[in-house]
Order: C-alpha cells, then structure tokens, then sequence
C-alpha cells in the first residue's frame, strides 16, 4: 500500500494544523469528482510508503496536532486502520474522509478509538444515489448514516452540489434523511481542471441555487451551511 502525502494544511481538518494522507482507489464513480488519479490511478502514482508516512509523523509529531487521512476511500484498505492507529499512538488527532460505503472498518475504526473526527460525504437523495456514485447498493451508506448520528465520535456530512445532479427535491430528501446532524455542510461544485466525468461546466451550480437548496435542507437541519463560497 502506498500513500500520498501534504505535509502541511490548515483546511483538511479545520482548527488544527495538520498533514493531509491520500490513499489510491475508490469504489465510486462520481462524474464531477475533481481528483480522478485518486480514483482511477495505480499506486504507482503515490509516492510514500506505509513506513515513509510513519518517519514522516514521528518527526513532525511536535509540530503538527492532527492527520486527515482521504482518498479515493480511504477504507478500501486495511492498512488505513493500521494507519489511523498509528497515528493515535503518535498523539495525532486524527480525522477520516469516507463516503461510508465500509460501515463494518468504520466501526472498527471508532470501537478502537483511532478516529477523532469521521466527515462522510452524502453524494445525492437517495432516489438519485446510483445515478450520482455509480454504485447501486447503498445500504452500506445508510448504515454508515446511522453510525455517525448515533454518536460515538464528532462528526459531519457534506455534499458536492452540482448543477446537472441536484435539485431543491433532493434536498428535502436528504434534510429528512439527515435530521439530527450536528453538521451539514454543502459545497459547491469547483473545476480542478482534471474531471473524472470530462465536461466540468455541466456541473457549475450558481450561488442562488446553492442559497435556495441550503433554505430547504435548513428546515430539517436548522445548523447547515454553505462552505467554500
């Protein structure tokens, strides 16, 4: 297993400073997904080792206060608990990106207290989660739901809000999907100039519709907000 490495970020995992961790591959297929080589590519495209990531946090472990670790999906690979882990042992808090498609390592991860801080992305309703993801099952993603409103460990859902694939009825959907969450965040689709679904401006959405979405999600889940904007 290889990894990519940012040795220093201030927005991966906010209120600490942090060094950000990639792994390689994801079981979906969202078509605005900006970072496609995390997707599709090979480990070959990552530059660090398992130990390599270890010397790197036992050097800076003095200097730094937390590790997010992402992808792709991070929980594709074993490795990632091992890693988290790892990472606790150091002192690091430690924040995971998923899309909570591995409820059973998740639950693995937050019964052994190696995750301080789980952000899960919610890609569409529920209707419209094949379309978005392209993966039909999503009872993993339900369950991973569950989990994390069910306490245990701080957290947040957020959604890339595209313009092709989202309308104000998903909203409504996922405000009652979602009711109960300490956080919700929407983020509003960014061109990184690299779209695993090629034509990026199909899924520019206008800070209008991102307002009048972020209105109807706020009637279930009063603390969402819009993040990037």
């Amino acid at each position: 297993m290889r990894f990519g490495l940012r040795k220093l970020t201030l927005l991966d995992y906010p209120g600490y400073l942090a060094c950000t961790v990639f792994t390689c591959g994801c079981n979906f297929r969202c078509p605005f997904c900006h970072n496609p080589v995390l997707v599709t590519g090979s480990e070959s495209d990552l530059e660090c080792s398992f130990a390599d990531i270890l010397e790197f946090l036992e050097e800076r472990g003095k200097r730094l206060d937390g590790i997010c670790i992402t992808g792709g999906e991070p929980l594709l690979h074993r490795d990632t608990l091992l890693l988290a882990q790892a990472a606790k042992a150091l002192g690091y808090k430690v924040k995971l990106d998923t899309n909570g498609t591995f409820p059973d390592r998740l639950q693995e991860l937050l019964d052994g207290g190696f995750a301080d801080f789980v952000a899960m992305d919610i890609k569409n309703s529920p209707a419209k989660y094949a379309l978005t993801s392209g993966v039909d099952n999503w009872a993993p993603v339900q369950e991973s739901v569950k989990m994390l409103l069910g306490g245990g460990v701080d957290y947040e859902f957020r959604t890339t809000v595209t313009g092709n694939l989202h309308e104000t009825a998903d909203f409504t959907a996922i405000g009652q999907w979602l009711t109960g969450a300490k956080r919700y965040f929407l983020q509003g689709f960014k061109d990184s100039g690299d779209i695993l679904g090629g034509d990026a401006e199909k899924f520019a959405v206008s800070d209008e519709k991102l307002k009048e979405f972020l209105t109807e999600v706020r009637k279930f889940i009063p603390v969402a907000e819009i993040r990037g904007r």
